[in-house]
């Protein structure tokens, strides 16, 4: 055989070999479609398993991820493998905080996925459009509440989203500040049908004008006698100028606190100069003369008689002129008016024992025994006093707390 013959039989042989190297290599190559999160690619594997064709392509599977079919499905031609993959979702529900694992993409979608209660109308800290990437997220969802609001007494009912209770205020346009008292506080959790009770606290500041009262000084003088009292000088009411803190709750003034008085006015004290010399002692009544005797005359038996019984008359009739009753009571009224004095007169308008005005000893039926107080004796006066007693008790003296 020729060299030429040979040379083509075994480039033959080499060009047939190649023919069924290539054929058995497009025999293993297999195209499949990839869908990983929705973006979806066509790839080629030359047999083996999901998993390799997706180590292939550098997708790295964990444990929260889906892939279908199964990682240790053989590859087959035509294939679609779909990957999802898992992300941490820290769910915190009016207040309270849950994980979860989704493989939805966006917030809308995982709350419908986890079928989150009140989702559709609650308020979220991240909108529903947002996407989830495979670090996961944190996401706050306050749902629907009944809330009822009694604000200084008026009370209304509101539906509110706001996780706490200074949210709900902010959004039902209830506005407060730190003086008003709030129950529950502001920071407490929000729940269904509860009630938020807000007392509305203002602080003023105002001022108040009020008298100083004055005070009586004594001032003894041992030149007028004991028991006499005179006024050297009358007494004059002082005035300050209060400032005050006042707290209203609810409108209404709940407490009052004086923060500063000035004084605009000094009061003047009422002078009182007091007798402390010894008094005379008084000299004795005179006995009463005795009366003449009648003169004998003509007349029976019976005219001595019946002048006798007329002079018995006479006598019974001037003694019951004089009522001393309540007496020791009257004695201890005038030590304290006068010290005692039955026949004082200090020239300031009342006279006697009993410091009568000369209208009331007169009103009284005084103008029996003298024209002014001191003028009458103890007994008498005691009589006249009697008298007033019975229409009006000691609410005329000032020394009745005595009696």
């Amino acid at each position: 055989m020729s060299s030429l013959a040979i040379r083509r039989i075994t480039q033959a042989g080499v060009v047939g070999t190649l023919a069924l190297g290539v054929s058995g290599v497009v025999a293993m190559d297999k195209s499949v479609a990839l869908s990983v999160d929705g973006e979806k690619s066509t790839v080629h594997a030359f047999g083996g398993t999901v998993g390799d064709v997706l180590d292939k392509q550098g997708i790295d599977i964990k444990k929260h991820d889906v892939v279908t079919p199964s990682v240790d499905t053989p590859v087959e031609n035509d294939q679609t493998i779909v990957v999802r993959y898992g992300r941490k979702l820290t769910l915190t529900v009016d207040g309270q905080e849950r994980t979860y694992w989704t493989t939805a993409t966006t917030v809308g979608e995982a709350l419908k996925e986890l079928g989150i209660r009140g989702g559709e109308d609650a308020k979220l800290s991240a909108s529903r459009s947002q996407s989830i990437g495979r670090q996961g997220l944190e996401l706050k969802v306050n749902t629907p509440k009944g809330v009822t609001f009694v604000v200084a007494g008026k009370k209304s009912t509101e539906t509110v989203t706001g996780g706490t209770v200074e949210a709900a205020l902010k959004e039902a346009d209830i506005a407060f500040d730190s003086d008003d008292k709030l129950k529950p506080g502001a920071d407490a959790r929000l729940r269904d049908d509860m009630t938020v009770t807000l007392d509305r606290i203002e602080r003023k500041t105002t001022t108040k004008k009020q008298s100083i009262p004055f005070e009586t000084r004594i001032k003894k003088d041992s030149s007028v006698l004991e028991g006499t009292r005179t006024v050297e000088r009358e007494g004059e009411n002082g005035s300050e100028t209060l400032t005050l803190k006042v707290t209203y709750e609810n409108g209404d003034v709940v407490r009052t606190k004086e923060t500063d008085s000035k004084v605009t006015a000094k009061p003047v004290a009422k002078i009182v100069v007091v007798g402390t010399k010894d008094k005379p002692e008084p000299k004795p009544e005179p006995a009463p003369e005795p009366e003449p005797a009648p003169e004998p005359s003509s007349s029976s038996t019976s005219s001595s008689s019946s002048s006798s019984s007329s002079s018995s008359s006479s006598s019974s009739s001037s003694g019951a002129g004089l009522d001393l009753s309540r007496a020791a009571m009257w004695d201890r009224i005038a030590q304290c008016e006068s010290t005692g004095n039955w026949s004082i007169n200090t020239g300031n308008g009342y006279y006697g024992g009993l410091q009568f005005d000369i209208q009331t000893w007169l009103g009284a039926g005084g103008g029996d025994f003298a024209q002014r107080a001191d003028l009458a004796s103890r007994a008498e006066q005691i009589t006249v006093a009697n008298r007033v007693y019975a229409d009006r008790g000691t609410q005329p003296w000032g020394c009745a707390h005595a009696a």
